[in-house]
């Protein structure tokens, strides 16, 4: 337990530093997806963009994992923070895709990860997921190749689809 402490720990104080530095624009997001963790599970939650321009954009989000582990309907929360990167200058096309690297937990497991975006919307990442301690998800052990697809949808679309 002291592990997870620390990391959230060391996660908070870093992006607090980084946000101190400079005025950074926020973003709310709904997101929607699909997360492969020994088990398929659904995903639904939010997450704040922070962006001071489109080089480097933060993001910290909540969401819920449902699924079914052991025959037996389950539901994780789930925290995960990401930086996206893209240093491409002088293009058409501002922007399509970013390097994306995170971490995301849960009360079951941590799982760095790597992936790309598209437009900071539509999210393919992979990692490995690590147990936290002995924790198991209705019986099973939520370890080993961690696949995440994501639809993060800005909520000014919606907003503006309704005026």
């Amino acid at each position: 337990m002291m592990n997870v402490r620390t990391a959230i720990t060391i996660l908070s104080v870093f992006f607090l530093s980084v946000f101190a530095k400079a005025q950074y624009t926020m973003h709310k997001m709904i997101s929607v997806g699909y997360t492969y963790q020994n088990q398929s599970f659904g995903e639904i939650g939010g997450k704040l963009l922070f962006l001071k321009n489109d080089d480097v954009i933060y993001r910290l989000g909540g969401s819920a994992l449902m699924g079914s582990a052991n025959s037996q309907f389950a539901i994780m929360p789930k925290l995960q923070a990401d930086v996206l990167l893209n240093f491409e200058k002088n293009v058409d096309f501002y922007h399509s895709y970013y390097f994306l690297v995170g971490a995301e937990g849960t009360n079951k497991y941590l799982a760095p990860k790597v992936g790309v975006s598209l437009f900071g919307i539509l999210d393919l990442t992979g990692g490995y997921a690590f147990p936290i301690g002995n924790a198991r998800l209705n019986g099973k052990k939520m370890e080993g190749l961690n696949i995440n697809f994501t639809l993060n949808i800005p909520t000014v679309f919606i907003h503006d689809m309704f005026n």
